[in-house]
């Protein structure tokens, strides 16, 4: 029986267990359902494994017996995160979200499946691995700094050596065909910044705008100004985005509030241009308030950093999907996503990428499927197995003698 082989035959636990967290998915770092659902998907196999009792985290170290000597043999890591997304789920298959207003809309039961898949078959495996593998079932992935959090706790030295490599794959339900394996050397996902802005005026009658501070009309322009200024101040061949997602102001439309405020994202892949966005929100939204005679105040928060595979990982990667799928399935990413990835964060410790693989359902166009956080987005549990295999084949190669 070839690893494929044995990926297909326990393709219908791996599915029963995505559904399983699928019907009752949960969101932030306290995932106790999940946690137990992993743990006791585990159960039985020769794992050292380890629950967060703070948050809902899983690590789990195999030991592979085939080291000349255990003491110095190299580790490997693999990640999956766990966590949902407050998204309420308009996908009406026979296993969608029972819990209003969350919604597994990343993939994430799917990666979770796929790495609990990934520990049968190396369990199956072990007198073939010359090193120890460390299993890392993370929660808190979307914007609650899981990664680092497991990061502080040890994940990266929990099989008591350093990881000296690490690897993360992640469904895509867009963008590129069911069972494509799919990344590429260098930025592979965007850094994340967080952009809170206040303005403060002088409320009073709607009526007589003359006789107030209206902040209003200078968040707006706040909004449209930033626009302007990223497209003149940003070099046309570096990356930059920045979208308001939140508006916030006024009570009544015949008040003119006091304050008004707005919220947004910033996505770049340099960290020269990073700062620079940094520096450009500052001086704008402080030039337009001026010229408004309101106050203003500006919080910038550097949430996830750009997630940068390493070249020689990345190579190896696209080798090893190679050999176990073939070469028609292997795609180089032309450029990086805008979306972020806290992976980010054991990618900054650890040589290592991040895998994407097509999860589109077949028979959908990829150029028109719903993406990823969209209440619409649907996964293939084709795709199981296929990850459950890369998962394990990228440790067996990288601990082979």
């Amino acid at each position: 029986m070839t690893l494929l082989d044995d990926a297909a035959g326990i393709s219908d636990d791996l599915a029963d267990l995505r559904h399983r967290l699928h019907r009752r998915p949960e969101i932030g770092l306290r995932l106790q359902r999940t946690q137990q659902a992993v743990l006791e998907a585990l159960d039985g196999l020769d794992l050292e494994i380890t629950a967060g009792q703070e948050i809902g985290s899983v690590t789990a170290v195999l030991r592979g017996t085939a080291a000349p000597d255990p003491e110095t043999a190299p580790v490997v890591l693999l990640r999956a995160d766990m966590d949902a997304l407050p998204v309420h789920e308009e996908v009406g298959s026979p296993f969608r979200s029972t819990v209003d207003g969350a919604m597994h809309a990343c993939g994430h039961d799917l990666h979770t499946a796929m790495l609990v898949g990934a520990a049968r078959l190396l369990n199956d495996r072990r007198d073939q691995i010359a090193g120890d593998v460390v299993l890392m079932f993370q929660p808190g992935e979307e914007g609650y700094q899981g990664a680092s959090k497991m990061i502080g706790g040890g994940v990266l030295g929990a099989a008591g050596r350093a990881v000296d490599k690490a690897f993360a794959l992640h469904v895509l339900p867009n963008q590129v065909p069911l069972g494509t394996i799919a990344t590429r050397p260098g930025a592979v996902m965007a850094a994340a910044d967080g952009l809170f802005v206040t303005a403060r005026g002088s409320g009073g009658h709607a009526a007589s705008p003359h006789l107030a501070r209206d902040p209003v009309p200078a968040i707006c322009e706040m909004v449209m100004a930033l626009q302007t200024a990223i497209t003149r101040r940003i070099d046309a061949f570096e990356a930059a985005v920045l979208t308001v997602g939140k508006l916030k102001a006024g009570t009544k439309h015949t008040v003119i509030p006091e304050t008004a405020g707005f919220e947004a994202t910033v996505r770049t892949f340099d960290r020269g241009v990073r700062r620079q966005m940094r520096d450009l929100v500052h001086q704008v939204c402080q030039g337009v308030a001026d010229a408004h005679g309101v106050e203003v105040a500006v919080e910038y928060v550097e949430e996830c950093p750009v997630t940068l595979n390493d070249s020689v990982a990345t190579d190896f990667a696209f080798e090893t999907a190679a050999n176990l799928f073939g070469e028609s399935r292997i795609h180089t990413l032309a450029r990086p996503l805008t979306g972020t990835e806290d992976f980010s964060r054991v990618l900054e410790k650890v040589s290592g990428a991040m895998i994407l693989i097509g999860a589109c359902p077949d028979g959908h166009d990829p150029e028109t499927a719903p993406s990823n956080h969209s209440p619409h987005a649907t996964f293939d549990d084709a795709v199981l197995p296929d990850g459950a295999a890369l998962y394990t084949e990228l440790a067996l190669r990288q601990l082979s003698i």
